[in-house]
Order: structure tokens, then C-alpha cells, then sequence
């Protein structure tokens, strides 16, 4: 039971960290930003991952909770990124700019129309001092923590001789 229950926790809080966001964008009218959405991804994957090592024996439950980990570890990664870019520690994308990708007159004026994208290197919304990303960067780096724990249990559990 013990191995199952570190899965079940990371899926959750993935599943958790995307339902918030999901929230604060549907309900709380707070737009994403390009790398918002970006760091929604390795949620969903860590969320999977771990689900599906729920249902596997050992080896395979050890390889989808590693993917797990890894996912974890790219969101950490992508958080971390974006802490930088609203830090000004670095510059961001082009996407985070508010650029057009617009190869005709028609696609600009298009594009200029509309409302400008959401800007990745300001802070729409903090807590306690820390804003969005950084709160997810916390997150990520917990839940890679956790995956890391699961996986440690699924290893020594595949070294058991019972099935």
C-alpha cells in the first residue's frame, strides 16, 4: 500500500496545480501568459505518468513514475525559467513579448485588432510575496521530491521476489 500511495498523492497534486490554473484562468478572468500554459504540460504529464504506474506491476510502475519524475523535473525547470524572465534575470520568448507571427498585411492587422497576449515578465498575480511561478516552481519541485520518493519505493518493491 505504501508504494501506492506516493503515485496517488503526485497525481493528485499535478491534477490539483491544474485545476488552479484552469480556475484562476476560467474563473478568475487571470489570462496566461505563453509560458503559463507552457508549465501546464508537465502537470498533465506527471499526473498520467503517475496514474498509470497505479495500475502496473514493479518494473513498469519504476519506468512510469521515473517518466513521472522527469515531468516533474521539466515543470521545476519551465517554473524557474519564468521566475527569471518576471525577475528580468534574463529576457523571455518571443511569444511572451506580444510579437506577430504575421506573414501578411491582413494577418497583422489581424493580429493588432485583437488584444495583446498576456506578457510573461509581469507579475499578474502573488501571494505572500511570490507570484504564480513561483508558486508552481515550489510545486514542481515538491512533487519531483515525491515522484523521486515513489520511484525509490518501486525500485526496492521490484527487488522483492513476490509478484
Amino acid at each position: 500500500m505504501q508504494v501506492l500511495l506516493h503515485p496517488a498523492v503526485l497525481a493528485t497534486g499535478s491534477l490539483t496545480a491544474l485545476a488552479a490554473a484552469f480556475a484562476f484562468q476560467h474563473l478568475g478572468g487571470l489570462e496566461p501568459c505563453s509560458l503559463c500554459i507552457w508549465q501546464r504540460w508537465p502537470h498533465a504529464a506527471t499526473a498520467l505518468f503517475a496514474v498509470l504506474s497505479l495500475g502496473l506491476r514493479k518494473p513498469g510502475a519504476a519506468v512510469t513514475l521515473g517518466m513521472a519524475g522527469l515531468a516533474a523535473l521539466a515543470g521545476t525547470g519551465l517554473a524557474g525559467f519564468h521566475i527569471g524572465v518576471e525577475q528580468h534575470w534574463w529576457p523571455g520568448l518571443a511569444a511572451c513579448e506580444g510579437g506577430s507571427s504575421a506573414k501578411t498585411v491582413a494577418e497583422l492587422r489581424e493580429h493588432l485588432l485583437n488584444a495583446a497576449p498576456t506578457r510573461c515578465d509581469e507579475v499578474a498575480w502573488s501571494f505572500l510575496g511570490l507570484s504564480m511561478a513561483a508558486w508552481n516552481g515550489l510545486l514542481s519541485l515538491a512533487l519531483l521530491g515525491l515522484a523521486a520518493g515513489a520511484l525509490k519505493r518501486a525500485i526496492q518493491a521490484s527487488g522483492d521476489k513476490t509478484p
